[in-house]
């Protein structure tokens, strides 16, 4: 269990010493202003406090006068006087926010103009920064997603930090990943979808691998259909496996999953090839349909393969065509053209072992052939670095 006393130590030193935190208050002007006509024009349409508000997005936060009264009426902004939402604006400006930044959070979030920000904000900056965020992590975070200070940081924020960190042991992981997807730290769902996974048997490793590696799969509601979608196919929650097919039905869309069995299908799969190639290489459902479509093309119409050899062994999707695929393509051609590997033979076996066997099964162990196999996988793989770096530097 962690221990918060220092972020609430470093709490009260701000109270006696506000810039504690602070960068360089921002030097701009105001935001740019508008006619004041529209405002007073609009003030015989509305209430005062709703009008006055109006006339402070525009006027004092950059809002256009057709926005401005849009965010009024769906989020209900009200108030009389410029106090708090001044006291407000300085503080971020104070804490290092730009007028472009304060422009978008307040669009987004516009209660906190109405905030008191010492108790409602500073405190989740102090937590924040005492596990180790630094300043412009926070400016990113709550830029990104103002959001991320709407919920309790004691009943909401602190627990669901506490179970990130009994999978990723790390604060500053915690922090990169919230910056990233400030969603972690938002959504109830977070703490209840692991839950879930904890509860059907999902072990910590994969609960582990899906945050550090997509975690917004744990963002959105429905995942205990998920898991028990994946049992019922065969897939065990304990095993590595487990987790890429969970990201994968987690991560892409119902409409997307279709447009990709129909790529595989044109190939000649069928729906159960399909389902029976994610059993055994769930990663072949996270490709894009522009990967799937030139390995098979490249294997069915340039080397004349069987399709159907893939559907079996679907890791070969897992390689790169440019790097791996072709090059060793090239020696595989070569020795059934000279009758040196038997036509039964595997020929997806090439393509998932590790390159040190590769060389050993299917290029040195011919030894006077040896050399020629060589020369003809490697000017394969040349080219592909050649490509790499022609790419890079254009």
């Amino acid at each position: 269990m962690l221990k918060f006393n220092s972020w609430r130590h470093k709490t009260l030193i701000y109270y006696h010493n506000p810039l504690a935190f602070s960068q360089s208050p921002n030097p701009n002007p105001l935001f740019h202003h508008y006619p004041s006509l529209f405002s007073l024009h609009f003030c015989t349409n509305t209430s005062d406090s709703t009008s006055f508000a109006v006339s402070y997005l525009i006027n004092n936060i950059g809002l256009s006068p057709k926005s401005a009264p849009k965010l009024c009426k769906t989020y209900n902004v009200r108030f009389k006087t410029a106090q708090n939402p001044d006291l407000v604006l300085n503080f971020f400006r104070n804490h290092g926010f730009s007028d472009t930044q304060l422009r978008n959070i307040i669009a987004k979030s516009p209660w906190l103009l109405s905030c008191n920000p010492s108790k409602r904000v500073l405190p989740k900056f102090q937590f924040l920064l005492s596990k180790g965020a630094s300043n412009s992590d926070i400016i990113n975070l709550v830029s990104k997603n103002p959001t991320v200070l709407s919920p309790s940081l004691e009943n909401h924020i602190i627990p669901t930090y506490e179970l990130l960190y009994r999978f990723l042991q790390s604060d500053k992981d915690i922090i990169a990943a919230a910056v990233q997807n400030p969603a972690l730290l938002i959504h109830h769902f977070v703490s209840h979808n692991i839950g879930v996974m904890i509860e059907n048997g999902v072990t910590d490793s994969n609960i582990t691998r899906v945050l550090r590696i997509q975690n917004i799969a744990v963002c959105r509601s429905g995942i205990l259909n998920v898991v028990e979608e994946l049992k019922d196919l065969g897939f065990n929650p304990s095993q590595t496996i487990f987790y890429v097919a969970l990201i994968a039905k987690r991560t892409v869309t119902k409409t997307r999953w279709e447009e990709k069995v129909d790529a595989f299908k044109k190939w000649g799969w069928s729906d159960e090839d399909v389902k029976e190639a994610f059993r055994k290489h769930p990663h072949c459902m996270l490709l894009s349909i522009d990967k799937i479509n030139s390995v098979m093309s490249f294997w069915v119409n340039q080397l004349g393969w069987d399709a159907m050899a893939i559907a079996k062994t679907p890791r070969v999707f897992g390689s790169s065509l440019e790097k791996r695929i072709i090059p060793r393509a090239s020696v595989v051609q070569y020795l059934l053209k000279k009758g040196l590997q038997k036509k039964e033979a595997s020929l997806t076996s090439p393509f998932i072992v590790t390159a040190k066997s590769f060389l050993e099964r299917y290029i040195n162990r011919y030894k006077e052939e040896s050399s020629y196999l060589l020369k003809l996988y490697e000017e394969k793989l040349d080219l592909a670095h050649a490509r790499d770096e022609t790419d890079t530097m254009s």
